[in-house]
Parts: structure tokens; C-alpha cells; sequence
């Protein structure tokens, strides 16, 4: 049986997986990775958390602040840390989304796009509840400190409404508010569909392109505005200098990168994040022609 012969969500969980390892195995400037550790963190630990994870996020007819909340308590009770939780919240209603398909249909990023807007004009207060409750468990920070729906009290707005509240200064957040915009757009524009040769140099230009577009807010939560303001500059230039030199899975230039970030301990998680969710999406996609 090849990938396009699997029923959808077993090609789903296979591509989640996938684009999860792949975030790893790609050497991403500022981002932990087999071939560079650090902010404390191991690739082993991103790897275990992907498979737990999981279970969580692909919960058969699970509402999607459920799905959260049990993914983020699944990573902790794997690797003790948040190692998942951008990836978490982009994930969970794209899978929610795929269970309007049928078993055996082919994933079309149009129809995954629709299905998804309308898991996201369904989310309800209880999905707010749960999700805030797994924020407040991976403690990342920037999400609880609107004035408005602050994570440590019970919301009394959807999840989606909530999401909003931070859209301006948070990229998953926005894309809750714009219906994955960013993902199925510039995300997928770039990551065509990847084939096992190509799937590294899919992530690094897509994450080159989210960190490039505009300022990670991972960064901006951490360092300042200022900051990430700069490494959006430098991931510009970096990203029109790999691109000239063919694009390279491995390149000296991007790998000094990397070590200067993470000297000055600056991670890149947001763009990373959404470069994993639209890896995601691209490879399910790509499995259904496999």
C-alpha cells in the first residue's frame, strides 16, 4: 500500500510527524536542532514530544481546546518543558478540520483551508477554557499579558475571540483570527509540494520566509521589538543570499547564523512553529498524489 491508498488520518499523523522531525533534522538558524542543541533543549526532546503530542491533537471527534490541553499535558509528561506548544495550537484545529473529509478522500489545501475556517467560527467558550488552561501550563508568556482575556482567569469570550485579542502581537494567534492565512498562503506558496529530496530545503524556506516577513513573536516577547526587527532584517539578506547559492541544505553562512543566535540566546520558535504547520499541511497534502 503506498501513502495516497492510507486512510486520511493516517496520512495526516504520518505528515505531522514528518514536518515535527523535519523541524529538527533541518538546521534553522536560532531554532534547536540534531545537528545544534540549545536554549536548554535537546532534538530528542522535540522528537518525543512530536509522537506524544499526538495523541492528543489527532483525538477522533475531540473539540479542539480538548485537543490542546491534552497534547500540552501529554509533552510535559514526556520531557518536562514546553518544547511544543506553537505547534500544538496551529495543529489542533487543522486536524479538527480534516475530520469533515471522509476517510479515503484526497487532503486539497482549499477544502482543508474552508474545513478549518469553519472549525474556527465554531470554537465556544470551553474551547477557550481548556486551551488557556494548557497556556498556562506551558507558561510561554506574551499571550496572558493582554489586559483582556489574561490566560490566568476563566474567559468568558470563544477561543477564536480570544485569540484575536493577541493577533496583533502574536503570529499563531493570528492565525485563529485570519483563518490560517499565513499557512495556506505564504507558508504553502514556498513549500510547493515537497518530495523526500527536497523536504529539508521546504522547511528552511519556509521558516526563512515567515522569520523574513515579518518580526517572530517569540523574539519580541524575549528580546524587544527591536530585536526581532533586526533578525527579520537579517533573515531577509540571509534568505536572498541562500536562495542565490541554489539553496543549499547545508550552508556555512546560515550555520554561523545559528551559532551567533543562540550565543546571544535569540529563538526563532514562532517562525519555526508555523513552519512546521505548514510542512504539515503540504506533506498531507502532497501524500494524497504519492
Amino acid at each position: 500500500m503506498n501513502a495516497s491508498d492510507a486512510p486520511l488520518a493516517q496520512r495526516a499523523r504520518a505528515a505531522f510527524l514528518r514536518a515535527c522531525r523535519l523541524d529538527v533534522e533541518t538546521r534553522k538558524p536560532g531554532n534547536v536542532s540534531i545537528a545544534s542543541a540549545g536554549h536548554d533543549m535537546t532534538s530528542a526532546q522535540f522528537i518525543a514530544s512530536a509522537g506524544t503530542a499526538a495523541a492528543g491533537i489527532f483525538s477522533p471527534g475531540a473539540r479542539v481546546g480538548a485537543r490542546i490541553l491534552d497534547a500540552v499535558r501529554r509533552t510535559f509528561d514526556a520531557v518536562g518543558c514546553n518544547t511544543n506548544l506553537g505547534i500544538v495550537l496551529l495543529a489542533a484545529p487543522l486536524c479538527a478540520a480534516l475530520e469533515h473529509f471522509d476517510a479515503d478522500a484526497p487532503i486539497d489545501p482549499s477544502r482543508w483551508r474552508a474545513a478549518t475556517q469553519r472549525v474556527l467560527a465554531e470554537l465556544d467558550v470551553d474551547d477557550a477554557r481548556l486551551a488557556y488552561r494548557a497556556i498556562a501550563l506551558a507558561n510561554p508568556g506574551g499571550l496572558g499579558d493582554a489586559p483582556e482575556q489574561p490566560v490566568h482567569a476563566p474567559p468568558t469570550v470563544t477561543l477564536r475571540a480570544a485569540m484575536s485579542l493577541a493577533a496583533d502581537r502574536d503570529s499563531i494567534a493570528r492565525q485563529y483570527e485570519n483563518g490560517f492565512a499565513d499557512v495556506f498562503g505564504a507558508g504553502l506558496d514556498v513549500a510547493g509540494a515537497p518530495g523526500a529530496a527536497t523536504e529539508h530545503r521546504a522547511m528552511l524556506d519556509v521558516f526563512l520566509t515567515f522569520l523574513a516577513g515579518w518580526p517572530d513573536s517569540h523574539i519580541v516577547r524575549k528580546q524587544g521589538a527591536a530585536v526581532a526587527q533586526s533578525v527579520t532584517r537579517d533573515a531577509a539578506r540571509h534568505r536572498v543570499e541562500w536562495r542565490m547559492a541554489g539553496c543549499p541544505v547545508e550552508s556555512p553562512s546560515l550555520d554561523d547564523w545559528d551559532a551567533e543566535l543562540k550565543a546571544r540566546g535569540i529563538n526563532p520558535g514562532t517562525s519555526a512553529d508555523l513552519a512546521v504547520a505548514t510542512l504539515f499541511v503540504a506533506l498531507a497534502s502532497s501524500s494524497t498524489h504519492a
